[in-house]
């Protein structure tokens, strides 16, 4: 699979909020970069629930926009194409502004996904949200006193 046809199928499925499409266009360990939490998400069946969280989360998500071509991926320098996926998306009543940017291995699937996105107050407000919504779903646990 070409990752120009990853890219597309992968935004495709997040147009139509059609989870099972996105099983077979990720890596089994995939890493999701989040701008709310220092590591990584880790492992498809996370990352999925995660997107489960997250197309309940986005209100008036939508990509407006799409760059392709190559980034370094690893401390030796090795590059691997990539695809950045702009969006504008409303969590909490605040409109947020972001990209998706997509690393590909070999055969063209996604096996490094990051998120950006501004301005500080969504991240915050995205933040709190995507948690309420991972702890409602048991993939993480509630913090101690809940």
């Amino acid at each position: 699979m070409s990752t120009v046809v990853t890219a597309e199928r992968f935004r495709a499925a997040v147009d139509a909020r059609e989870l099972d499409a996105l099983d077979g266009l990720f890596t089994e360990d995939i890493r999701f970069y989040s701008p709310v939490k220092f590591t990584p998400f880790e492992g498809k069946p996370m990352v999925l629930g995660l997107f489960r969280v997250l197309m309940r989360t986005f209100e008036d998500f939508r990509y407006v926009g799409e760059h392709a071509g190559t980034a370094e991926t690893s401390a030796d320098g090795t590059s691997a194409p990539s695809a950045v996926l702009l969006f504008r998306a409303t969590v909490a009543g605040k409109e947020i502004h972001g990209i998706d940017l997509l690393h590909f291995d070999d055969d063209g699937r996604i096996k490094e996904f990051t998120v950006m996105v501004r301005p500080q107050s969504a991240v915050q407000g995205l933040g709190e949200a995507v948690f309420a919504g991972l702890v409602a779903d048991g993939l993480v646990p509630a913090p101690p006193g809940q």
